[in-house]
């Protein structure tokens, strides 16, 4: 998920898309989207305004098409996302993985990962069901493996 459509823009049927992404650039090199409904839109223009992009698409042409969209989630391939520097992934990557402590046991499964703008907080399913907050941090997070897909991590003594 890179964005999120959160109003129409004028009659025409533009609208307003909220970036959910550190790189929003991106938008301006995509020629098409997706939503989370399965629909596929072709992009005839983008342009930044305020804190948000301004979208016209081919397939939406009047203000009531764009309030039919507001609040779908934005996705784009996985070949149209920027390359990564070493050490950083895509949330949407790690999600289901399986995290582990430092002595190789099974402390849950990867649910979502919460954006707090300090740092991101990963948000751990446990086997009991419960739900742990874990600050994304290199103290507490030690190793990411795709290969292997699991997080390996140092809980905080709250946490254990």
């Amino acid at each position: 998920m890179i964005g999120a459509i959160v109003a129409p823009h004028g009659v025409r049927g533009e609208f307003r898309i909220m970036p959910l992404t550190e790189t929003p650039d991106i938008f301006l090199r995509l020629e098409h989207i997706f939503l989370e409904d399965g629909s596929k839109l072709s992009i005839l223009a983008v342009r930044f305004h305020k804190n948000v992009l301004l979208v016209k698409a081919k397939e939406v042409d009047s203000m009531d098409a764009a309030e039919q969209l507001r609040g779908l989630k934005v996705l784009v391939e996985c070949d149209a996302l920027p390359p990564l520097e070493d050490g950083q992934y895509y949330v949407s990557d790690l999600i289901g993985f399986e995290v582990k402590d430092e002595s190789n046991m099974v402390i849950g499964f990867l649910k979502e990962v919460l954006s707090t703008g300090s740092n991101d907080v990963f948000v751990i399913k446990s086997i009991t069901g419960e739900e742990i907050l874990l600050p994304a941090l290199k103290v507490n997070v030690k190793e990411i493996s795709l290969q292997n897909r699991e997080i390996r991590v140092k809980l905080p003594e709250w946490a254990e």
